[in-house]
């Protein structure tokens, strides 16, 4: 049994103690330069994900409950959002990322629910009953193990208890005709499938709480075991983070934590063959529908633009304080001082040209030896760059070997679907081509060259909105996170309360029903990007830089909240007019350090 299941009744439980804490203060939104409609759409335009049939979704109660599954009520349980009701965009009331897949025609036609990236990059900051949204964030509440495991288990319950059946149907004919076996058929195959991707796709050794999921290895379980059928190919989850927030992501040269991705295109379409595209790799060939998906190309394209769109959230201080400018400008020499040689603030540096001369925002890539950060990610199978994975059927695709890597076979495969959807979609021109790759070339045979072992430095705009820190989420907030990593807590309550002194979790005021976070637990090491005396003489991995008083933390974490110092200000797509050139900025990490072939330098010698 799924160890989700185990620990399903503590969860829920803990989650229900925060809904009936909750109040309905009034949801506060900062100029992050949408309209309230691009923020709809963002919330609830789909991108083909389709995880079970939508009928069945709204008339879904839970196990031993009268109570809909989706109720505001069990919404908050899982720590998903919901905004203020709207008829035209979100008429069925669903939460934010939660969204409504039409299928029109093929083998998956119908009418769907599922997940799209508003559910894990909406966030809100709540501070004294005040909330406050941040679009593009990072959804600390939403625990999503925990909402897969409610639905199967409701899902489950139905099927088994017939007088649950009835009240599905009844509730379903109030609005629609439905046939009763039909109906049974249908929640037979979406239990059947839910509980497939909870016990295969999401199989971790503990829950990982709130607000972080190991993404990268559940995608690796759905796209290379679940779909091709290879069970084996599957493993269990041990590398968990935090959602990243997406301000700056398409204008950015390189994405996800570990920077694997420069081609939004395949970095969003891979996204969703994670969560919940439906997709064929079993039929015998592309006419009787392999490689068919559910993916919407021109979904992921109109969302890929409203990220171009948004702005990083400037500081409110009408509700979290004002700020003391006398500290902000001490914090920001601090800053210069100690953190910008990875992590750059507005106007940012940027690459070389792209094609049709579009430039990119120029992270730096540092390796986890010298970060010193948890590095469990780079120890599973989807970075082993050995051959781990059996190729099954698709041998001849990979010359007949039964063993590839991952990334080898992840890539074939992805690439076969998305030239399918691509196809299906367009025809698109060169320029629409050129685009939606992020203006570089699509490699179509998965070879692209990607940075290893690394974790990427983003710019830090809006972070104060962001905690808690760390990729895995490991450290609570800002102030932790600039003290020697051995002075840090081991343990600690994620809490839905903001601390704007110390910038993250309010720690304090957390409870045994608050998720405990224990840094001890594989993939949840707080080591690393330490400020530790003897900084100069030491060799200590993940130690990065002097240790700083109490004030000097303070006075950064003053700064901080100062950025961005504009409201609703959009970085320029494809580079400003006159941009800070990266490989010819002497203070940038990757100029003291190229790293595989990304810095285009000679006068610099590589670590």
């Amino acid at each position: 049994m799924n160890k989700l299941f185990l620990v399903f009744g503590i969860l829920i439980s803990s989650l229900f103690s925060h809904a009936a804490k909750a109040d309905k203060p009034p949801v506060i939104y900062l100029n992050q330069g949408w309209t309230p409609e691009q923020r709809a759409h963002f919330y609830w335009g789909s991108q083909g994900s389709a995880l079970l049939s939508y009928d069945i979704y709204l008339a879904l109660q839970l196990p031993g409950s009268n109570e809909f599954f989706n109720s505001p009520a069990n919404t908050d349980r899982v720590g998903l959002l919901m905004a203020d009701p709207d008829l035209k965009n979100n008429p069925d009331n669903l939460p934010i990322g939660i969204t409504k897949t039409v299928v029109p025609a093929g083998q998956f036609a119908g009418t769907y629910i599922g997940l799209t990236c508003a559910a894990c990059h909406t966030s809100e900051v709540q501070y004294q009953g005040k909330k406050i949204r941040i679009d593009g964030g990072v959804a600390k509440y939403f625990d999503i193990e925990t909402w897969m495991a409610v639905l199967a288990d409701s899902l489950n319950t139905t099927l088994k208890d017939q007088t649950r059946f009835q009240n599905m149907l009844q509730n379903i004919q109030k609005t629609k005709t439905v046939d009763a076996a039909d109906l049974k058929r249908r929640l037979e195959l979406d239990a059947a499938q839910v509980n497939m991707k909870l016990k295969y796709g999401f199989n971790s050794p503990f829950p990982p709480g709130p607000g972080r999921m190991d993404a990268l290895g559940s995608i690796h379980n759905e796209v290379v075991g679940i779909q091709t059928g290879i069970l084996a190919n599957t493993f269990p989850l041990s590398a968990p983070v935090k959602p990243p927030f997406l301000w700056n992501a398409p204008q950015s040269a390189w994405v996800q934590w570990s920077g694997v991705a420069d081609n939004p295109l395949k970095r969003n379409y891979g996204e969703t063959l994670g969560v919940f595209a439906r997709y064929d790799l079993t039929s015998a060939d592309p006419v009787h529908g392999l490689f068919d998906s559910t993916t919407d190309v021109k979904g992921l394209i109109a969302l890929e633009n409203l990220l171009k769109q948004l702005a990083p959230p400037q500081w409110p201080e009408a509700t979290l304080g004002k700020l003391d400018q006398r500290k902000v400008n001490q914090g920001k020499r601090l800053f210069e001082e100690n953190c910008v040689e990875c992590h750059a603030s507005f106007p940012y540096r940027w690459s070389t040209p792209r094609e049709d001369g579009k430039r990119m925002i120029e992270n730096s890539l540092v390796p986890v030896k010298i970060i010193g950060t948890d590095g469990e990610q780079f120890k599973t199978n989807s970075f082993d760059p050995k051959p781990t994975l059996q190729t099954g059927k698709f041998a001849s695709m990979f010359e007949g070997k039964s063993m590839v890597s991952f990334g080898v076979m992840s890539s074939v495969l992805q690439n076969k679907i998305i030239l399918k959807s691509l196809d299906q979609a367009g025809p698109f021109t060169d320029a629409q081509m050129q685009e939606m790759n992020g203006y570089v070339s699509f490699k179509r045979d998965g070879s692209d060259k990607t940075p290893e072992n690394s974790y990427k430095a983003a710019p830090r705009d809006g972070v104060w909105a962001t905690g808690p820190f760390l990729h895995n989420a490991s450290v609570p907030t800002i102030y932790d996170l600039l003290t020697p990593a051995d002075q840090r807590a081991k343990t600690f309550y994620v809490t839905r309360e903001f601390d704007p002194i110390k910038l993250g979790l309010n720690t304090e005021v957390g409870t045994s029903a608050d998720y405990l976070f224990d840094t001890t637990l594989i993939g949840n090491s707080n080591s690393g990007h330490s400020f530790e005396k003897g900084f100069m003489k030491t060799d200590k991995p993940g130690v990065i830089g002097r240790e700083l008083s109490p004030k000097e933390r303070y006075a950064i974490i003053e700064y901080l909240k100062s950025i961005p110092n504009v409201a609703g200000r959009v970085t320029p797509y494809g580079g400003p007019v006159k941009p800070v050139i990266a490989i010819q900025d002497k203070t940038w990490f990757n100029y003291k350090h190229p790293y595989n072939g990304l810095i285009k330098t000679t006068d610099v010698r590589s670590y």
